[in-house]
């Protein structure tokens, strides 16, 4: 469900501020009202991705709470100059990471996931890059995603089976994959984390 789309940005807005509404409102008419708004957005999300809208309010409308944007680690791994891809389950190609987990501080989630992907010790030596993902990415969730690229050292470690990815590679910047999972990586943030390899002096970037 890929969801670039002004109308459903509209939906996804009217959703945050309903849950909001719900967390810190004290009428119970107003409480009722915020309901109302949850579950136009989630008809306005049905409407324009073909999903049921009770799958969608399941998905869209589960949480409670202020509503925050969700932590992803990306870690750029350089070996002899070319960088790591981890090839996913799907077929598509991205750098390895994944949604920060809450015991985790953004260096040790990233260490973290390139083992679990890879099989590879890694370490993270400095923070390339922190985007919101809607101006990079294609989007495939309804909330909204920081994401976090950590330039690491490879330590020791050989590709080992899991879950979530069938091999991986290694890969300079004029033979990168066409098939990249650009929800998760675009060629251009690939790029960037080339770009800060070569100059390790460079300042993070951020939005």
């Amino acid at each position: 469900m890929f969801m670039n789309d002004q109308w459903l940005d509209f939906a996804i807005r009217i959703q945050s501020i309903a849950q909001a509404g719900l967390q810190y409102g004290k009428d119970k008419y107003d409480k009722e009202r915020y309901n109302e708004l949850r579950k136009i957005a989630a008809e306005m999300m049905a409407a324009k991705t073909d999903l049921p809208v009770e799958k969608v309010y399941g998905l869209f409308c589960n949480e409670s709470g202020y509503q925050t944007p969700k932590i992803d680690t990306r870690a750029a791994v350089f070996i002899d100059g070319k960088i790591l891809l981890v090839h996913e389950n799907n077929g598509t190609w991205s750098l390895p990471g994944g949604w920060c987990d809450v015991d985790q501080s953004i260096a040790s989630n990233t260490e973290k996931e390139v083992f679990e992907e890879t099989g590879c010790t890694v370490h993270s030596k400095k923070l390339i890059a922190v985007q919101d993902w809607r101006k990079h990415n294609v989007m495939n969730h309804a909330y909204g995603v920081i994401k976090t690229f950590m330039l690491c050292q490879y330590e020791s470690g050989t590709f080992k089976s899991n879950i979530e990815t069938t091999e991986i590679g290694l890969f300079d910047r004029t033979s990168l994959p066409n098939d990249l999972a650009i929800e998760k990586t675009t060629k251009d943030q690939i790029l960037m984390c080339f770009d800060f390899y070569e100059k390790p002096d460079a300042s993070t970037l951020f939005d």
